[in-house]
């Protein structure tokens, strides 16, 4: 069985967007639901919508709306700000689309005219959706390097890469160029790509404990190899961590579970892994190995300035610096180990990623420090060296070295800090869904036979579930059985309790809060509202106001 490469990123196809049904009461309570009932409009007038970007804030839809009520010929006006879209009643007669996208354009957006198909009908098929995470972007020109590398690429649809998540989407058609090639341009380009997340059903990645030996993984492997469906695997002996390429339509990942739990009669305990939380980890790990960078830098750093700026001023001190130890002066010697150590073995960073950068032909701020840097060490080197062979002593800068990387790696730390709390907003949300939930296994009359406790994530359309009083509902879906009252807020804003009979739709993620329920699923994975409220929080983190992309245009010329 073939091994997963580290870059066999997870891809999603994506699913038909297909119209709302206005007769589905559910559908009151999805955010993405612009696209569903639509009124009568007047004879000789026209609809449209519209695509705005740049819109942030309640302040930037209003500045839209006015706009488009401000032309003459315009009835009606109203923009989806989560949407980033308006919808344009009109009488053709008096006023042309290109005058409508020109009004928002001159408000200070992006518009473009939404195709009719686009809105109600699927999106393209074959067109595939991969989100990378990726490492090394320092600054607005890194950004816009990745752009320009992606959209560059044969069959790439559409690129956006945020600097502030580390994250980049990538749309593409499989047909023309592979989930490979991409993750190879993207690490020409100088950067680390990795796989972060995806609601794909063909790849599913599992903790499993109980893999004590060598032994014990040919064991894993030998259970694996034989299930039909299983078409590649990697697992790390190491994190314990298990990815599975599997055929959706021989396979599910429920049975993939367990399955494996049966087959090894208990010994191997499998937990689905949650890519949100995978992805934190990630960040804690590398907040503190920048930490941790830092604190040695100001560590070595410190004795350094001392012996510039503090020594001279104590004499006893200063004259054990102006001991002489061979060529140089003891100071000189103390100065030129400890920047060594900064420069090189602290510093390897930023010459790792400056030779990235230039072997792609192009520059970002790792280039400028390691250039700034090295010129300060490598003049001070020089300047000691001239010294001992001609008796003239230039002086030297170490101390300039050894604190601009200090800085610098100050400042990383910091940018670090700031993008964990940039993604605590989908942690948060992520952690509104319940880890587990009761499945009530039922036999062919329909009778409850077994309830047993499953991964929340293992949950599929059409399961029932069973549903305690102060629990979570772990999906979406209707009430079968029981009556309770359901705290909504999570999603309404609204803390009166409501009413939950049978038949009544319910959403996973809020909390019931008195009678026990059996609900049966009916939105799982990227269908279900929570999933779509963390889709529309990572659109908003992944989009850039027009000033933003103007500022990285320029940031790109300023650094090349």
């Amino acid at each position: 069985m073939m091994a997963l490469s580290n870059r066999d990123l997870q891809l999603t196809e994506l699913n038909g967007g297909g119209s709302s049904d206005g007769d589905d009461r559910e559908d009151e309570w999805l955010l993405n639901n612009y696209d569903g009932k639509k009124e009568r409009i007047g004879d000789g007038m026209r609809r449209i919508q519209v695509g705005v970007t740049g819109m942030t804030c309640a302040a930037c839809s209003n500045s839209v709306e006015g706009a488009l009520m401000g032309l003459k010929g315009v009835a009606k006006a109203s923009v989806a700000l989560l949407q980033n879209k308006a919808d344009v009643v009109f009488d053709p007669d008096l006023v042309k689309d290109e005058d409508i996208k020109n009004a928002i354009e001159d408000a200070g957006f992006e518009a473009e005219i939404l195709a009719e198909s686009s809105t109600s009908g699927p999106k393209p098929q074959g067109t595939i959706v991969g989100q990378y995470t990726i490492g090394g972007m320092t600054c607005a020109a890194c950004v816009n390097s990745v752009e320009g590398i992606l959209r560059g690429l044969p069959g790439v649809k559409r690129a956006v890469v945020a600097l502030a998540t580390s994250l980049g989407e990538v749309e593409y058609d499989p047909t023309v160029i592979s989930k490979d090639d991409i993750a190879n341009a993207i690490e020409d380009a100088g950067f680390e790509a990795s796989f972060v997340q995806s609601s794909g059903q063909d790849k599913i990645l599992l903790q499993v404990t109980g893999v004590l030996c060598e032994l014990d993984a040919h064991f894993l492997e030998g259970i694996l190899s034989n299930f039909k469906g299983v078409r590649q695997f990697r697992f790390d002996k190491i994190s314990g961590e298990l990815e599975v390429l599997f055929d959706p339509e021989a396979l599910s990942s429920r049975s993939l579970v367990d399955g494996i739990a049966g087959r090894s009669n208990g010994k191997f305990q499998i937990r689905v892994m949650n890519p949100f939380a995978r992805m934190t980890s990630r960040d804690s790990e590398e907040t503190s190995n920048m930490f941790r960078l830092f604190i040695s830098s100001l560590f070595l750093s410190i004795p350094v300035f001392f012996i510039r700026v503090i020594c001279p001023h104590i004499p006893l001190v200063y004259a054990l610096l102006l001991w002489r130890c061979g060529p140089f002066l003891m100071g000189d010697w103390l100065n030129w180990a400890l920047v060594s150590v900064v420069q090189f073995v602290i510093g390897k960073r930023f010459y790792t990623a400056a030779g990235r950068a230039l072997r792609n032909g192009s520059t970002n701020m790792d280039v400028l420090v390691a250039l700034g840097t090295s010129a300060a060490y490598f003049y001070s080197v020089g300047a000691l060296l001239y010294g001992v062979v001609t008796g003239f002593w230039s002086p030297t800068y170490f101390e300039t070295s050894a604190m601009l990387i200090t800085f610098v790696l100050f400042g990383k730390y910091l940018e670090i800090l700031a993008k964990g709390k940039t993604s605590d907003a989908i942690k948060k949300l992520v952690e509104l869904a319940p880890a587990t939930a009761l499945l009530v296994v039922k036999d062919k009359v329909g009778k409850c036979i077994e309830e047993r406790e499953i991964d929340a994530l293992l949950i599929q359309s059409g399961d029932t579930l069973k549903v305690l009083p102060g629990t979570k509902l772990p999906a979406d879906g209707i009430v079968v059985w029981g009556t309770s009252y359901v705290n909504e807020s999570m999603v309404t804003g609204e803390a009166v309790p409501v009413l939950k009979e049978i038949n009544s739709p319910v959403i996973g993620g809020t909390i019931n809060l008195h009678g026990v329920l059996h609900i049966q699923a009916t939105k799982v994975g990227s269908d279900a509202v929570l999933s779509q409220i963390i889709s529309l929080v990572e659109t908003a983190q992944m989009s850039k106001a027009p000033i933003q992309k103007f500022a990285d245009f320029v940031s790109f010329f300023m650094l090349n």
